[in-house]
């Protein structure tokens, strides 16, 4: 067994757990070894996502992934202080910026699905989730971070979860027990027959598929980024050798292409995420029918 040396990879996360290899096998990460070398092309994959305890405190390891989320929210709880603590009735650039993001999200996702009277008292929730998820997903073209904490499952599941336990809540608040679980399961007695199994398919799509669609929506389209990020990456560093130097070239310029991409897709599903979350709370305010 040896440990990856990832000192020279152009993308530093590419590998971060013990690979088993042959005495005679050499790696491309493990040396300045480039194609036609006799070396192996360092293929990312779940390897790629598994990273080693930076410190342990009180019992709970702490790696780079939670040590991201958790400048993450430094960042942004910085950003709209800085943006908003001293707000001002001409805004300075930063009071603009904090102003547009904030807008955005209440006018353009929060209350065009629940509506301005309705959708006020979860504006906080929602500008939070948007932001942070959008920084969490920014982490993946940041230098030296270069990695989406949201391409760790626990986080998209965590943040599904506190949508889902409001969007329950809220049902059975506004409906009472009964009018919750008729507006769970879709109960319509004008479906005759065919009503059971109305009934059975809703409640598995709410309260099962709901909130892992949710979760994995963000998730999936993370990890497959940064995958991609990854093979293009390392594939530009490997090529760097006589002829493939041309290859390298072609490479590299799918990073660019890829990393601009990504830009869009990481707002793209922080604005989706947040577009889902208040549909939700939507569906459990309407009156059941």
């Amino acid at each position: 067994m040896r440990r990856a040396d990832t000192t020279r990879l152009p993308y530093p996360c590419a590998t971060l757990k013990e690979l088993a290899v042959s005495p005679d096998q050499t790696l491309a990460f493990e040396t300045d070894c480039h194609i036609f070398d006799g070396c192996g092309f360092p293929a990312p994959g779940l390897h790629s996502f598994t990273f080693e305890p930076i410190a342990t405190i009180g019992g709970f390891e702490l790696n780079k992934p939670i040590l991201l989320a958790l400048l993450g929210t430094v960042v942004v709880m910085v950003f709209f202080w800085a943006a908003f603590g001293k707000a001002k009735i001409v805004p300075g650039k930063l009071q603009l910026i904090g102003e547009a993001g904030y807008d955005f999200v209440r006018r353009g996702v929060v209350y065009e699905a629940l509506g301005k009277k309705e959708g006020d008292k979860y504006v906080p929730l929602m500008v939070s989730l948007f932001f942070f998820i959008w920084m969490m997903n920014l982490w993946s073209v940041v230098p030296i971070a270069q990695f989406p904490v949201t391409s760790i499952i626990a986080f998209p599941a965590g943040l599904a979860a506190i949508v889902y336990i409001l969007w329950v809540s809220l049902t059975f608040k506004k409906h009472g027990f009964v009018g919750g679980w008729k507006n769970i399961t879709g109960y319509d007695k004008s479906l005759g027959p065919v009503l059971p199994l109305v009934m059975l398919l809703e409640t598995f799509s709410n309260l099962l598929i709901r909130p892992f669609t949710h979760a994995v929506r963000l998730f999936a389209n993370m990890f497959a980024g940064h995958i991609l990020l990854l093979i293009f990456t390392i594939a530009s560093w490997y090529l760097l050798n006589g002829v493939g130097i041309a290859y390298a070239s072609v490479s590299f310029v799918m990073v660019i292409l890829l990393t601009v991409f990504e830009l869009f897709i990481q707002a793209l599903q922080a604005y989706v995420f947040v577009l889902l979350a208040c549909t939700y709370i939507q569906g459990a305010l309407a009156e059941h029918h």
